[in-house]
């Protein structure tokens, strides 16, 4: 493993670092911020951001204001690269498929199935060299944007007790019933529709032996909102199961880090009360 970036920021300091990840059979890169009090050794808990559609681990350190609110509450926040990546690694020149979009999920159709299984590296392999390598807790919580706000809901579906607290702002939450969701499963997974419900937060929703609080943003002028995103459909599913969720939507804002730079320092409050004593 070799740190890359180290930049001094809010009496912490913000690292990127590359290592040989044995799930995805290629490099990667995460980003993490360390506060204050893990550099001194303090344990801390620990913050997943999950990205959306081509973009990488630099993403959300460099445009959304993290470090400041990451200082405030002293937790570490980690933002790992949204797919695997590397000349061996297969690819497909659309923006929404392959290297950029491997939308947290475990592939299991060809070519995709060796490097594409995003869901085992951000919540088994990850966490896993994060707590033995940095002075983190395992107290986690897990966000995301768009394709990321997905991987951070259906990620917290999936494994019960993992994480303690989760949100999401302009999140895919029906990858089953829109375009985008709908290229990448059959993709991913394959043409048998049934597969995909185990990847679809509305479908997850339903069943789920966990009640963690959602807490979503959703900009009202975002331009994906009506054929992408669906949030309506999360607004019935946490309804019918009576799944507790905070659902904002916020009038001239659209789907950018603007938004998300407007909003995040709600979010951290929102998980900063799940993961400090």
């Amino acid at each position: 493993m070799e740190r890359i970036e180290h930049h001094a920021s809010f009496g912490g300091r913000q690292e990127v670092w590359q290592h040989a990840s044995a799930t995805l059979g290629c490099e990667m890169r995460f980003a993490v911020y360390l506060p204050s009090a893990a550099l001194a050794g303090q344990p801390c808990p620990v913050l997943y951001w999950l990205s959306g559609l081509t973009c990488t681990e630099q993403n959300f350190i460099t445009k959304a204001g993290a470090q400041e609110h990451a200082a405030r509450h002293q937790l570490i926040v980690i933002a790992p690269d949204t797919s695997p990546r590397g000349e061996a690694v297969t690819n497909d020149p659309a923006y929404d498929l392959g290297q950029g979009a491997g939308f947290y999920v475990n592939a299991t159709q060809t070519p995709w199935a060796p490097h594409f299984r995003m869901q085992d590296y951000v919540a088994e392999e990850l966490p896993g060299l994060i707590e033995s390598r940095f002075p983190a807790t395992d107290a986690r919580g897990i966000l995301g944007h768009s394709m990321g706000g997905h991987g951070a809901m259906v990620t917290a579906l999936r494994h019960p007790g993992r994480y303690r607290s989760v949100s999401a702002f302009s999140p895919i939450v029906a990858p089953s019933q829109v375009p985008w969701g709908q290229k990448a499963l059959t993709a991913y997974l394959g043409e048998d529709r049934s597969s995909w419900q185990a990847w679809d937060t509305v479908a997850l929703i339903a069943n789920a032996p966990e009640r963690l609080p959602l807490l979503v943003d959703q900009g009202e002028d975002d331009e994906f909102l009506a054929t992408q995103l669906r949030l309506e459909l999360l607004e019935a599913a946490c309804q019918h199961a009576r799944h507790p969720l905070t659902l904002r939507r916020h009038p001239g804002y659209d789907h950018s880090y603007y938004f998300i730079a407007s909003f995040l320092a709600d979010h951290f409050s929102h998980h900063a009360n799940a993961l400090r004593p």
